[in-house]
């Protein structure tokens, strides 16, 4: 009489299935996550809050000149930079510790005197009303997303 004894242990198919199911799992929360989504949505928040900090800037060097904005702020929307409008030298360090920068392009401008581009653009209307915009925010990574302005 023979015994049979029973053997231990997982098939290969039963691996298989479980290697399957972690694969699975695995998409569904990279597609869940979405790194380059979640960067893209990162850097449109820095981009918020240096074009608030930029306008703020403004507004305070309109305040303390009576209500006159920087001279090199025209109709036409223009990049803030080197060969653009500068406006490194009026409002800083006095209203803005330094220029921000778009994520994008590097880091804050502090030398006014060195070459710089901070990737954002400033214009004015005719009632004087200033707007900043980060024409960058349009990142790919997120499905409708536009160049940012706001306007005071």
């Amino acid at each position: 009489m023979k015994k049979y004894t029973s053997q231990q242990g997982f098939t290969l198919i039963e691996i298989l299935v479980v290697i399957g199911m972690i694969a699975l799992l695995a998409a569904i929360v990279l597609i869940a996550i979405n790194p380059a989504r979640q960067f893209a949505q990162g850097r449109n928040s820095q981009r918020t809050n240096d074009v608030g900090s930029i306008l703020n800037a403004i507004g305070q060097y309109t305040a303390d000149n009576k209500g006159v904005l920087p001279p090199a702020i025209t109709t036409t929307e223009t990049p803030i930079k080197t060969g653009g409008i500068d406006l490194c030298a009026t409002l800083t360090p006095t209203y803005i510790s330094s220029l921000p920068v778009d994520p994008s392009n590097g880091s804050p401008v502090t030398n006014c005197g060195a070459s710089y581009d901070t990737g954002y653009t400033v214009s004015k209307d005719t009632n004087g009303r200033v707007t900043v915009c980060a024409p960058n925010a349009a990142e790919s990574a997120i499905a409708g997303s536009t160049k940012y302005c706001i306007t005071r």
